[in-house]
């Protein structure tokens, strides 16, 4: 059976130095994204596109958006398969190719998933379950790039 989940965000753009976009270094990059219910996000563009480095930008935020769609189906098989996770840390890395036309796109992902397990739980399965995860991730499927898994187990208390 089918379902559909819908999304809803709101965009402003809070960059508007006074004359808008009458010239490139006219105006700032700035954005709010505005999600109803929600702590709203301040955005830019990355630095090197001129913005502002104390903000999110959308680069930043679709990497974040795999790796936190991974981790928690990764928490949900590893819950239904019996295995403890006490901690959960991803450093996560990914390459963006620029084009001559000044156009880009993402070649490549990699998340560096340290998971700490118990004792208990079963260390081959617990790295399996990766696989599992990227298969199953929403943000995976949807994008058109590699995403490379480099998981390290820890056997905890």
């Amino acid at each position: 059976m089918s379902q559909e989940h819908q999304y809803e965000t709101h965009l402003s753009w809070t960059g508007n130095k006074g004359t808008g976009t009458s010239n490139y270094r006219a105006y700032d990059r700035h954005y709010d994204i505005i999600i109803e219910g929600k702590t709203t996000l301040p955005g830019s563009s990355d630095p090197a596109f001129r913005g502002d480095p104390t903000r999110h930008n959308p680069e930043d935020l679709l990497l974040a958006s795999i790796s936190s769609c991974h981790m928690l189906w990764y928490l949900h098989l590893c819950s239904i398969n019996k295995i403890i996770v006490l901690d959960y840390q991803d450093t996560s890395t990914a390459t963006m190719i620029m084009n001559a036309d000044g156009s880009g796109q993402f070649s490549t992902a990699t998340l560096n998933p340290v998971i700490t397990i118990s004792e208990d739980s079963n260390k081959e399965k617990a790295i399996q379950l990766h696989h599992e995860a990227n298969k199953l991730c929403f943000i995976a499927r949807s994008v058109n790039f590699p995403i490379h898994h480099k998981p390290q187990i820890k056997i905890g208390a």
